[in-house]
C-alpha cells in the first residue's frame, strides 16, 4: 500500500492545469513541500513538468498530510496564475537546500585537510602598549 492517498485528481481545461490532492499517510508534521512535490512527481509520473505545491495541511490528533497541488506544463502560464509570492518561497526553499548540499561538500573536504599535519606558527610577541606612564598624571 502507497503512502499516498489521491483524494482528487481533475484536469483544469480553463486554466491549463492539473489539480491534485491527496493523503501523505504517516508524515505528520515530518513532510517539507519539495519533499512532497518530488513524491507526487515520482508517483504520478511528472517528470519534465512544473509541479507547485499549493497547500499542506495537518491534521489534528491524525499523522497525515493533506496537500494540494497545481501541474503545469509550462512554467510562464504557472508564473501567470500563481501568487510570485509561492514561486519566491519554493526558490528560497530550493536555494537552501542546496546550500546544505554544498556545505556537507565543503566539509568533506577540511576533514581530508586535518588530515594532514599542519605547521603552527609560533606565537609573536608584542609590547604592552596599553599601559599608561604616571608620569602624565597631574
Amino acid at each position: 500500500m502507497s503512502m499516498i492517498e489521491t483524494l482528487s485528481d481533475e484536469k483544469n481545461s480553463f486554466l491549463s492545469r492539473r489539480e491534485i490532492i491527496c493523503d501523505f499517510k504517516g508524515l505528520g508534521g515530518k513532510l517539507k513541500k519539495l519533499e512532497a512535490v518530488e513524491m507526487i512527481t515520482k508517483e504520478f509520473k511528472l517528470d519534465g513538468k512544473i509541479v507547485i505545491p499549493m497547500k499542506l495541511q495537518n491534521r489534528t490528533g491524525q499523522p497525515k498530510i493533506t496537500g494540494t497541488f497545481y501541474v503545469y506544463d509550462d512554467e510562464k502560464l504557472a508564473r501567470k496564475h500563481v501568487s510570485p509570492v509561492i514561486f519566491d518561497r519554493l526558490d528560497k526553499a530550493k536555494s537552501s537546500k542546496e546550500e546544505k548540499k554544498d556545505e556537507k561538500a565543503a566539509d568533506v573536504e577540511p576533514a581530508k585537510a586535518d588530515a594532514e599535519p599542519a605547521k603552527a606558527d609560533a606565537p609573536v610577541d608584542k609590547p604592552d602598549t596599553k599601559t599608561k606612564d604616571k608620569s602624565d598624571d597631574s
